[in-house]
């Protein structure tokens, strides 16, 4: 079985769905009968262990991300490739990309929803645009064979838009880089802290959507025993006292560092589609404070961490204050193992090959990934 999955969702620093399809590829190349193929944009045309760039030019102030303006050459590259499935991880040019090539190869095409496009756009436009933006989503995710969304609520919502045929495929967590064992304990010190200071981290990039100012109302209400570390760009420079930055992307094993060595994730985004971070520092060995919005209600379980009213510094002080109370190192425990349990990449990737056996409509025993 050759699958290929095509995507712009790729930069050197880009979030989850990056690191969906590295996850992805390294495990599905140590599969048996499978080959895989990710086709992605670069500077120029060019390829590696499975991995294509079809140029594409930079966008400005765009973190590395580029943008395809060109349909032929990625329709051009699949067609050399003939996969026997394709999948779409954005829903833009290359969708229709994919769709194209599709005409040609009489293959299936698999469109993986990662984020909420209607949401986006009405967060930046307004919502008068959002009635065009929802036909558009229909109308192209309508072509697939099967839509796959990382959460519940993600799957509502396109079925809402009057998409059948929605699936609910969750996204995973490395837990060899994500793991307790990366607690550095001079990291206190390193930021300046008492080493008795509850430490709590929020990481991600500092867009609008991820409410920061409430995690800085949080703090001023917690007050100088507590001290928050914000991870990531395009973070705010005025904060409280009780607050730190290292105003850039942190590679995975230094993020994997930062959240072992802190006590807690705080984390006030209400329009998440999956939150992949959630589930980094719970591989950590650290619960969660959350707001109870997006896909967050679907991943953080009580023996994980908290959950709060979305909006409110004072609930979400009161819910950090709950999680020491209850034993912040049992529910980091706890949280390691439920993800364990859950959200191992191994666990996504036999999933994944569940859904492709089905659409190519093979329902002998699914090939199994092998980390």
């Amino acid at each position: 079985m050759h699958i290929a999955d095509i995507t712009m969702f790729y930069a050197p620093a880009s979030g989850g769905v990056r690191t969906y399809l590295d996850a992805k590829h390294r495990r599905l190349s140590l599969s048996p009968g499978v080959r895989h193929s990710l086709l992605i944009p670069g500077a120029a045309a060019g390829h590696e262990n499975g991995i294509h760039h079809v140029a594409a030019p930079a966008l400005p102030f765009g973190n590395g991300y580029r943008f395809p303006l060109r349909l032929g050459p990625w329709r051009n590259v699949l067609r050399e490739l003939h996969p026997d499935l394709i999948e779409v991880g954005d829903p833009y040019l290359t969708a229709w990309a994919a769709l194209d090539a599709r005409r040609y190869l009489d293959v299936p095409v698999i469109g993986f929803y990662h984020s909420d496009l209607p949401l986006l756009v009405r967060n930046r436009m307004g919502n008068w645009v959002t009635p065009n933006v929802e036909a558009y989503v229909s109308k192209l995710y309508g072509n697939f064979d099967r839509v796959l969304a990382p959460s519940q609520v993600m799957a509502d919502k396109l079925r809402g838009l009057g998409l059948g045929n929605v699936h609910v495929q969750h996204l995973g967590v490395d837990l060899a880089t994500f793991q307790p064992a990366r607690r550095a304990p001079d990291l206190r010190r390193e930021l300046g802290v008492a080493d008795n200071t509850r430490l709590l981290v929020f990481a991600g990039r500092g867009s609008r959507e991820k409410n920061l100012p409430l995690l800085l109302e949080c703090m001023r209400r917690l007050g100088k025993h507590y001290h928050l570390l914000l991870v990531g760009s395009n973070m705010p420079s005025n904060v409280p006292a009780n607050v730190s930055i290292i105003n850039r992307f942190c590679p995975a094993t230094e993020l994997a560092r930062l959240l072992a060595s802190a006590d807690l994730l705080l984390h006030a985004g209400d329009q998440e589609t999956f939150g992949l971070v959630i589930l980094e520092a719970m591989a950590s060995g650290i619960p969660v404070v959350a707001v109870a919005a997006g896909a967050f209600k679907e991943i953080v379980r009580p023996h994980c961490g908290r959950l709060c009213t979305p909006n409110d510094s004072l609930a979400m002080a009161r819910a950090v204050r709950e999680v020491f109370e209850d034993g912040v190192e049992q529910l980091g425990q706890q949280a390691r193992a439920h993800v364990a349990q859950h959200y191992a990449w191994d666990t996504v990737v036999n999933g994944l090959l569940e859904h492709y056996h089905a659409v190519l409509g093979d329902h002998a025993q699914p090939v199994r990934a092998h980390a």
